[in-house]
């Protein structure tokens, strides 16, 4: 989760000055969270109580918590930056999904791929994810292209096995960040804005370096950055086969080295500071039940579903 977050606080700042460099402070004044993570945050939320909750003889739908999950942080966060159509529909009464294939179904889904434990499953609970309020199929193509791209990053393919499925699947061909970058606009669509920030993830050299692409196109900066961010942080955290070496540094399985690990992003950034404490709190336990469903075989010996 820190991935998605931390590439949205850092966008955040050029989201309306866009710049076209990778030089930037990573996080200086007048970054912070915006819609992007708190709706992140949401998505975590209505998948852990939906867990929990059909664990202990509760059937309970994910759609239904997440869109109790979703108006309730949204209604507490009012000013975080909402598109016009998603602020109404968090006002809403009787919310309904609203045919959008805007990228912020992209930009909450990374708690999708990362608490899936079947490449299935991760694209079954990204459109239910999508589909609350995004049920275009693009806003769909977009959130399960995304979560597609964090599980199998959890699951150690590399980064030519992960474009040969976007590939194949959603986006051909994928764009280049060359390509990108000279002609690129504020593009709040899915197809507009998730090839591009996958693009930014793929041709990134770690975690920062994929945030800092994403900034640098110029476009919606906050939103694009933590797709990339949320799909290089899973990545480069947990799968490329890390093992330390003597010098305290890391090889992953493609030989490449990489002198700063993920947890040593947030704590030189003191991003933790810049997040409610419950937002705090309620990533470190997603990332709890996260490994639990890893395992994952509850005490029944077989893997809880969650009812969509």
């Amino acid at each position: 989760m820190y991935g998605a977050i931390i590439g949205d606080i850092v966008g955040s700042k050029y989201e309306f000055r866009p710049i076209n460099t990778k030089d930037f402070p990573f996080v200086s004044k007048g970054c912070e969270f915006t819609d992007d993570t708190v709706m992140t945050v949401a998505v975590a939320r209505a998948l852990m109580k939906a867990r929990e909750r059909n664990f202990n003889g509760e059937p309970a739908s994910f759609r239904a918590i997440l869109v109790a999950e979703m108006q309730e942080l949204g209604r507490r966060f009012p000013g975080a930056g909402y598109g016009g159509m998603f602020a109404k529909w968090l006002g809403s009464p009787d919310p309904r999904p609203y045919n959008s294939y805007g990228n912020g179904s992209a930009m909450r889904v990374s708690p999708c791929g990362l608490f899936a434990v079947t490449l299935d499953e991760t694209l079954a609970l990204a459109k239910a994810s999508s589909e609350v309020t995004h049920d275009h199929p693009e806003g769909i193509r977009g959130a399960q292209a995304v979560a597609a791209c964090i599980f199998l990053a959890k699951a150690g393919k590399t980064k030519m096995e992960i474009h040969a499925y976007v590939e194949d699947n959603f986006y051909k061909p994928l764009p280049s960040i060359g390509d990108i970058r000279p002609v690129n606009t504020f593009d709040e669509t899915c197809q507009g804005s998730v090839p591009q920030a996958i693009a930014c993830f793929l041709e990134s050299t770690d975690y920062e370096d994929a945030v800092r692409n994403a900034v640098s196109l110029g476009g919606d900066a906050d939103t694009q950055a933590a797709i990339a961010g949320s799909i290089a942080w899973t990545y480069y955290r947990f799968g490329c086969g890390f093992r330390d070496n003597p010098d305290d540094r890391y090889v992953d399985k493609e030989g490449r080295i990489w002198t700063q690990s993920c947890e040593d992003v947030v704590a030189g950034y003191r991003i933790d500071e810049l997040l409610p404490d419950d937002f705090v709190a309620t990533i470190e336990e997603f990332d709890v039940q996260r490994m639990l469903r890893a395992g994952t075989y509850d005490r029944t010996g077989f893997c809880t579903s969650i009812p969509l």
